[in-house]
């Protein structure tokens, strides 16, 4: 590390904390306009306002915003450089191209690590803080339940709903079925299934059992209401509001794996966000790249050209990047590709910025 590269670093950090710090305060002025009248109109405490909401609100959104301002940050800062003849400066003193990005990837390598771990360990539980507040104070949030459940919530374990209701907690033409090898050991079907969270149990209600014991005779057992305790919760049954962004990479993982074991097949937007949570911090290199060999030259539009030019490509992968995981979503296509794709096609534009850029 030599002065050079203290010098850019400073600037590429300095700018990029103070694009973000005046975009939130910017956030934060819209939301409470927008949000003002939600919060006299149910009483929100100051408190929970001020440390269960905004608190929660600004790291969210710094880290949502992180890619697009570290572009927006190495645009301004190395454009204001090369208008003032630092860049030609810095070449002419016999540093290369390729040396003079040395500090602007350490930077990118700073916030990389900053907003992986901000995303996966940090966020998440600040998150599930935040989502409350909303649902309590902000807007009535109504959880859809699922139709036409079939899962394996243990192993040889099925379990079918034709319908769940969120509201209801409660399950009907419900089936269970203990399957070892090929041969069927028994069968529950209930009209319906209420869960009791007081006590953590399912109420069958109108059952009927069937066993199967070892000697092939059907034992036939039923009745009104029966409880038992199963390997199954009702939010395996609800379709929250994001969800996944509450989780932990750890938990995520964890959940991933559940559903899989229970054969879930709508598992996309989960694996979608794991692959985000690297790609999107790793997107920083890459527009750390392009942002450089834009604005390490001189133009005739001066740095108004550069950072339109810098914004056009920002909105330009956030819509990729929205496409590909809309596909992804729909099963057209596969989550990690969909979410590393543009990662991909802007790491070659980069590149051929890079050869074209003054050396």
């Amino acid at each position: 590390m030599k002065k050079l590269d203290f010098y850019i670093l400073k600037k590429f950090l300095g700018t990029f904390f103070f694009a973000i710090v005046l975009i939130l305060s910017i956030s934060i002025v819209f939301d409470l306009a927008e949000k003002i009248d939600d919060f006299l109109e149910t009483n929100a405490p100051l408190e929970a306002i001020v440390f269960d909401y905004y608190q929660n609100f600004i790291p969210y959104f710094a880290n949502l915003f992180t890619p697009l301002f570290v572009f927006i940050a190495v645009i301004f800062f190395t454009s204001k450089m090369a208008y003032q003849t630092e860049i030609i400066a810095i070449l002419s003193s016999g540093v290369s191209f390729k040396r003079l990005m040395y500090p602007y990837f350490l930077g990118a390598a700073i916030l990389t690590v900053f907003s992986y771990v901000m995303g996966g360990y940090i966020i998440p539980p600040a998150n599930r803080v935040r989502i409350d507040f909303e649902n309590t104070y902000i807007k009535e949030i109504h959880e859809t339940g699922m139709s036409n459940i079939h899962m394996q919530i243990e192993p040889g374990l099925f379990i079918y709903m034709r319908r769940y209701s969120s509201f209801r907690e409660r399950g009907d033409d419900f089936s269970m079925e203990k399957i070892e090898g090929k041969d069927l050991k028994f069968k529950i079907s209930a009209k319906s299934v209420q869960y009791d969270s007081t006590e953590n149990k399912w109420i069958f209600r109108d059952y009927v059992r069937r066993d199967f014991p070892n000697n092939g005779k059907m034992v036939l057992s039923e009745g009104e209401e029966m409880d038992t305790v199963v390997n199954m919760k009702p939010a395996d049954f609800k379709e929250e509001r994001k969800f996944f962004e509450t989780m932990t990479n750890p938990e995520l993982e964890d959940y991933i794996e559940e559903q899989r074991e229970r054969g879930v097949g709508n598992i996309e937007p989960y694996l979608i966000e794991r692959h985000r949570r690297i790609a999107s911090p790793f997107s920083a290199f890459i527009l750390t790249l392009i942002g450089v060999s834009l604005a390490s030259r001189k133009t005739r539009g001066g740095m108004g050209f550069h950072i339109g030019i810098g914004l056009a490509l920002s909105f330009s992968y956030i819509l990729f990047m929205t496409i590909s995981t809309t596909f992804a979503i729909n099963g057209n296509l596969s989550p990690m590709i969909a979410t590393w794709l543009p990662n991909f096609v802007f790491a070659v534009i980069g590149i051929i910025l890079y050869y074209k850029a003054p050396k």
